[in-house]
């Protein structure tokens, strides 16, 4: 046999491996949500503590988490929601998020489908006035009239044609004059879905029309201040930075020169 072969004929037999807890090695931090919601704080998420080379931060950050919008709103309404954040920026123990992402829960959709009624749908990718691109998928449902005698409630060809170029149109719209926190300020009460309902009235009624799902394809460049802004931290950093405390110096002279003049 060669010298250092087959080690383990060397070790006790019994002994057995120290069993150390994984937790040890993790630290918890605060998943904050963006102010658009009623309740910021949403849970914890643990992360290994930092060692050599590897920070802490940066396993934090891309980090996506899906939260319950029912949870976020304090509305239990509101269940058939879930929101996609994304972990931005951490800031001592506290995760910075921003929306990432809307979808619709499946026992929600499959309560909406039925036979008989057309289902329409229609998807849109639009980019907002602050460089997100994002993927909008609307559906509906047509209703039956009133006083309506016929057992099917379906809709033409030629009108669900119609019907999805209005869906498309009216999402195109609304995400093309907005800032991205103001449209998640309009996914949440549905504003976009009811529109839709309204304006395709005189087309062919439709009934539970909702902005199904919500992909962020493509964001800009970071932006510290835009995301302490969502987070409505903005005076805090303001008050701790220096170059807001030296500011008003230059103003004070220009006013003193023109004064002498």
């Amino acid at each position: 046999m060669a010298v250092g072969k087959n080690k383990g004929l060397n070790k006790k037999k019994g002994a057995k491996k120290k069993v150390i807890d994984p937790f040890t090695r993790k630290e918890w931090y605060d998943i904050k949500a963006p102010t658009t919601f009623t309740q910021t704080q949403v849970g914890k998420t643990t992360v290994n503590k930092t060692a050599g080379t590897k920070i802490a931060s940066d396993a934090l950050k891309g980090r996506i988490l899906e939260v319950n919008l029912a949870d976020l709103q304090k509305e239990e309404e509101q269940s058939h929601r879930k929101v996609k954040l994304i972990i931005e920026d951490i800031q001592g123990t506290k995760c910075l998020t921003n929306f990432h992402g809307l979808d619709m829960t499946t026992d929600k959709l499959r309560s909406l489908v039925r036979k008989w009624y057309t289902l329409i749908e229609a998807f849109v990718d639009v980019k907002t006035t602050d460089g997100y691109i994002l993927r909008m998928f609307a559906i509906g449902f047509t209703k039956r009239r009133a006083n309506q005698l016929r057992r099917t409630t379906y809709a033409q060809t030629a009108q669900v044609k119609m019907i999805r170029r209005k869906m498309m149109d009216i999402m195109t719209k609304e995400a093309t004059t907005s800032e991205l926190k103001d449209l998640v300020s309009k996914f949440i009460p549905e504003a976009i879905g009811k529109q839709i309902e309204r304006e395709c009235q005189g087309i062919y009624p439709l009934q539970n029309v909702f902005i199904r799902k919500v992909k962020v394809l493509k964001r800009p460049k970071f932006d510290p201040y835009k995301l302490f802004e969502l987070h409505g931290e903005t005076k805090n950093n303001n008050s701790s930075s220096k170059t807001p405390a030296a500011a008003p110096a230059p103003a004070a002279e220009t006013e003193e020169v023109g004064a002498q003049v």
